[in-house]
């Protein structure tokens, strides 16, 4: 039997009518549901007069769902602002609040054992228990796993399973009493950022263009549960896999497993980002964000006039999202998790007063002393600096010269060797990942007898003074100029930190350092100022491995950066060596 003839047989359960009406409750031709009953009848699942025998309500029995799993572990990334107050299930469209529509609905169809793993803000979820008698499972790798991770620690749960995420919302209820196969639900909606896509055997498979929207709802039936189990701990047993959808463990040869079940965009909704919130339900009470209060006083407009809400790419300290008032584009910076033990955010502020007039940087429209928040213009048409394009490079060096020969003053200092120390405790005891690290400290700490053994000048240095805060913004004349952003460590320091930073953030070879150390001092610079800056890229590279190591117990990792910046504390410990008595 295939799957034709179980939804025929599921609607014939509630009492046979006429074909004609089968054909419109399944969708199906009139040709296809003659040929299916038929078959039905040839199997012995129903009888000459259209009722369904013993062997057909067996059947029908056996399809019975037992339990659901719903999936709200994670942050929610594309739903900035909301989900730094609120997390996603707990958004309210209609006066009902996401995760609790969808428990309503799975008990007007009888199931009860309901599973929630949570994860980010997962006490937000816990009266649910009371209210519904669900449970919860938590995951405490949500920051740094998808949600295959999540659905694996309740793998065992897998068995006539209905798996839901957190963010979807149903205008007719989407389960039922009776589940005779396994399916995986997407709309009727092309979507540009789908990678699947409903071909005419109704089974959905990988594309390279645009596909079918995902909804993420999934049933499993009983003789697929146990191959979705086994997927889901061998994939999760592998760290290759950790970012992975829980969806993968269905695709074998780029097809998924299971049958495509396609339903109407109109009445089905995975809610992703703040805008498609909006178009859903305009009153919504998780429109009004704290944030978007904020940004509504500053700039004096009703929330209504605030719109275009687009994430941004994450920044390894911050979120941020672009929007548009009244035809004019802003940015807004959310701190991301954490960030209060890294960062100053009263110092930065001093720091924006001090450069806000001298054409240093980008527009600050608004900045909170307290946490961070920060509006800024959208600067179009612009683009960072390349660090491969030697004309580039002399630019940012130029610009990076001119702003510490302005040799500005603040009273607060970004200290190197206090800052290696500080982002090593806030590991809480535990050691390096790297099993060489306190030799490798301890040569560091030679260097700084070097460092400041060294004449230099002391004045407000950018400390961040990398390629990708290098902005080279159109003129009107054809030229470019150039803004330095994110001035979020800025402190007084010696300013040949800046050509160090800017050098490792690179990943630039000895021969680019070098280059690099020459594009600053086009007259020539002198050897003992090379060594210094030696010493100061082996330091901070010291400093931001320890920071990267920090982020990485917070779930944050940045691949080939981390492991070179540990290795630019080695390196050029010798390299200095080198030099020093060469």
């Amino acid at each position: 039997m295939n799957n034709y003839e179980k939804d025929i047989l599921k609607i014939i359960e509630s009492g046979f009518k006429n074909q004609r009406v089968l054909a419109k409750e399944s969708g199906y031709s009139l040709g296809k549901v003659n040929e299916s009953l038929k078959i039905l009848k040839r199997d012995g699942y129903i009888d000459e007069d259209m009722q369904i025998t013993p062997m057909g309500h067996k059947l029908l029995e056996e399809g019975k769902p037992k339990n659901a799993i719903i999936l709200a572990a994670g942050y929610g990334m594309r739903m900035i602002p909301i989900n730094s107050e609120t997390p996603k299930g707990l958004i309210q469209v209609k006066g009902e609040y996401l995760i609790e529509r969808m428990i309503t609905q799975l008990h007007q169809k009888g199931i009860y054992d309901i599973t929630l793993v949570v994860g980010f803000m997962k006490e937000s979820y816990e009266y649910l228990i009371d209210k519904y008698s669900v449970d919860l499972k938590v995951n405490m790798d949500y920051a740094i796993k998808n949600n295959l991770h999540s659905l694996s620690l309740v793998a065992d749960k897998i068995d006539h399973t209905y798996i839901i995420p957190c963010d979807v919302w149903c205008g007719e209820n989407p389960f039922d009493q009776r589940e005779l196969y396994s399916w995986y639900m997407v709309t009727d909606t092309i979507d540009e950022e789908s990678t699947i896509r409903v071909n005419r055997h109704q089974e959905l498979v990988k594309t390279a263009e645009n596909g079918n929207q995902w909804i993420g709802i999934a049933y499993i039936s009983g003789e697929d549960s146990k191959d979705l189990r086994n997927r889901l701990l061998e994939m999760d047993a592998n760290k290759k896999h950790q970012d992975d959808f829980w969806e993968e463990a269905l695709f074998k040869q780029g097809k998924m497993s299971v049958a495509a079940k396609v339903v109407s965009s109109e009445n089905t909704y995975e809610i992703n980002t703040y805008e498609q919130l909006r178009k859903l339900d305009e009153d919504s009470d998780a429109l009004k964000t704290d944030t978007l209060e904020l940004i509504s006083d500053v700039l004096d407009v009703p929330l209504s006039e605030i719109v275009d809400i687009t994430v941004l790419k994450r920044g390894m300290t911050n979120r941020s999202f672009l929007f548009t008032v009244k035809n004019k584009k802003y940015i807004m910076r959310v701190p991301g998790e954490e960030t209060d033990e890294l960062i100053h955010r009263d110092e930065e502020y001093k720091v924006y007063q001090k450069i806000k007039d001298l054409g240093l940087c980008d527009q600050i429209i608004y900045i909170n002393p307290d946490n961070g928040y920060k509006i800024t213009e959208y600067l179009e048409n612009v683009r960072n600096c390349d660090a491969s394009k030697e004309e580039d490079v002399k630019n940012c060096m130029k610009k990076l010269r001119q702003f510490h020969n302005m040799k500005l003053q603040i009273d607060h200092t970004f200290n190197i060797f206090e800052k290696i120390e500080f982002y090593e405790t806030l590991r809480k005891g535990q050691p390096s990942c790297y099993r060489d690290y306190e030799k490798t400290k301890e040569r560091v700490y030679e260097l700084k007898e070097y460092i400041d053994s060294q004449p230099k000048d002391w004045v407000l240095t950018h400390m961040d003074a990398v390629p990708d805060n290098f902005l080279f913004v159109p003129c009107d004349n054809g030229s470019e100029e150039i803004k330095l952003i994110d001035w979020e460590y800025s402190g007084m320091q010696d300013p040949h930190v800046d050509i160090a930073m800017f050098a490792i953030y690179s990943l630039y070879n000895e021969s680019e350092v070098n280059r690099l150390i020459d594009m600053y001092f086009p007259e020539g610079c002198h050897h003992n100022v090379r060594l210094k800056i030696y010493c100061y890229i082996a330091a901070c590279g010291l400093l931001w491995s320890n920071w990267c190591e920090y982020k990485s117990l917070l779930g944050v990792e940045f691949g080939e950066y981390s492991l070179r910046q540990y290795r630019y504390a080695k390196d050029y410990y010798r390299i200095f060596k080198e030099q020093k008595h060469s």
